[in-house]
């Protein structure tokens, strides 16, 4: 019988994937259970079996009252106790072999939080959906789902476990297709740079079944970390897009400049300028006008994911929206604030250099001779302009004489063409009288008839 136990233990342990020790290990404890179940059983004993010859022996020791054992180690191994053990080990057996599977697949899994595994939809509801995974099943919940991703059942596809759990009926594995861990594996799959450690992901935004922006780095200057991992003509990059059911992947080089690492981020947009403030961790990007909708994305998906990429609190203003603002920023504003007076529980104003607080009305009183001399000195600007352009109407327009009932008008200009057509008139007539003169003394014959 022993040796028939022995092939049956062995038989079991290659059928079951386990080793005979085990197996033997379960035995010992069936008939030790078996022992205290018997009257007179001490009760501090064990069973040890030899494995070559398949004997097994029952060793007691005394106890204290406490419930310490005490003194010399004695066999106690009842007459009868082949047909117990023969039953034990049939009743107890299947139960070990069980648990001890159960413990395999746990240490099988249990270290495997965050690596991908590739398993079968076997069935799925309203809750969660079940995953073949060969000797196991995995639990993919439907939180842990992309939204409107229906695969149907018998469809291979590719998951990210997040827990594994022992339990009673054996360790839960969970599982999603929505963490980001998820696009960092499939990267690592396709691009044998990644695997090897020369191409580095830095940081992975994603959006499931919509959009994903991973920040990817090279430890190697003759390396493109971008072209690695898109491959020659997007082949690399499309076997992963296929596997996510056309979800949009953005890969973008990582920088340790703020600036340019934000400016990269938002990409396909162009950026003009980014503006870093270390104290609040924010990021103002300034975009053309024409760039802000194509900067903000549908939704503002395309900043949302470039915040979560960066770890910065980006801001997108357009150049006239930050044009606008520091005009704003550049006025003299009164300082002070509105508080509440504790005693009448109205609003006064309370200046920021001090004083006594000033009511509503008073503050209105006291803005009002500003805004009389603001006024004022504007009536007198206009009416400066006024005077000016008075001067240079009257300078254009003709001097009036008046003299009598008749009045002459003339000019300088006119003073001027006056004295020169008189002058002309002079010349003129001096001209022919000396002409007169000149024919007289030619002809004086002439001069005589006439």
């Amino acid at each position: 019988m022993n040796a028939e136990m022995k092939e049956a233990i062995n038989a079991i342990a290659a059928d079951k994937g386990m080793k005979p020790e085990v197996l033997y290990a379960v035995l010992a404890d069936a008939l030790e259970s078996a022992y205290k179940k018997m009257p007179d059983a001490h009760e501090y004993a064990w069973v040890t079996i030899d494995p070559d010859t398949m004997e097994y022996r029952v060793i007691a020791q005394e106890i204290d009252d406490e419930g310490e054992p005490y003194g010399d180690e004695f066999e106690v191994t009842p007459d009868n106790f082949g047909r117990i053990a023969a039953l034990a080990f049939k009743q107890v057996l299947a139960q070990g072999i069980r648990e001890e599977e159960r413990e395999q697949k746990y240490e099988e899994y249990a270290g495997r939080e965050g690596d991908i595994v590739t398993g079968i939809i076997q069935q799925s509801d309203s809750r969660y959906t079940l995953l073949d995974l060969g000797r196991v099943e995995a639990l993919l919940p439907r939180a842990e789902q992309v939204p409107n991703e229906r695969p149907d059942s018998n469809t291979r596809i590719k998951a990210y476990i997040v827990e594994v759990r022992k339990t009673a009926k054996g360790p839960q594995i969970v599982v999603s297709r929505t963490h980001p861990g998820l696009i960092k594996r499939l990267f690592e799959l396709e691009v044998p740079e990644i695997a090897d450690g020369i191409v580095e992901i830095k940081s992975c935004a994603r959006e499931p079944g919509h959009r994903t922006k991973i920040a990817v780095w090279s430890n190697d200057p003759n390396v493109d970390p971008v072209g690695a991992c898109v491959g020659a003509s997007g082949a690399r990059v499309r076997m992963i897009v296929n596997e996510l059911r056309g979800e949009k992947i953005d890969i973008v080089p990582f920088s340790e400049e703020p600036e340019e690492f934000v400016s990269k981020a938002l990409s396909p947009a162009k950026v003009q300028e980014v503006r870093i403030d270390m104290e609040t961790g924010t990021a103002d990007v300034i975009v053309p006008d024409y760039q802000l909708s194509l900067a903000i994305g549908k939704e503002g998906q395309n900043a949302r994911l470039s915040a979560r990429l960066t770890g910065w609190r980006i801001d997108i203003k357009s150049e006239t929206q930050q044009a606008e603002e520091d005009a704003y920023q550049n006025v003299d504003w009164a300082e002070g604030e509105w508080i509440e007076d504790p005693e009448t529980g109205e609003q006064v104003w309370q200046p920021a250099e001090g004083g006594p607080a000033l009511s509503a009305e008073e503050w209105e009183a006291t803005s009002e001779p500003d805004q009389e001399d603001a006024e004022n000195e504007t009536t007198d600007d206009d009416e400066i302009v006024a005077d000016s352009e008075l001067d240079l109407k009257e300078a254009d327009q003709p001097e009036v004489i008046a003299d009598g009932d008749t009045a002459e008008v003339s000019s300088e200009g006119d003073n001027e063409a006056s004295s020169q057509s008189n002058s002309d008139d002079t010349q003129s007539e001096l001209a022919d009288v000396s002409e007169k003169l000149g024919s007289s003394e030619a002809d004086p014959s002439e001069g005589e008839e006439t």
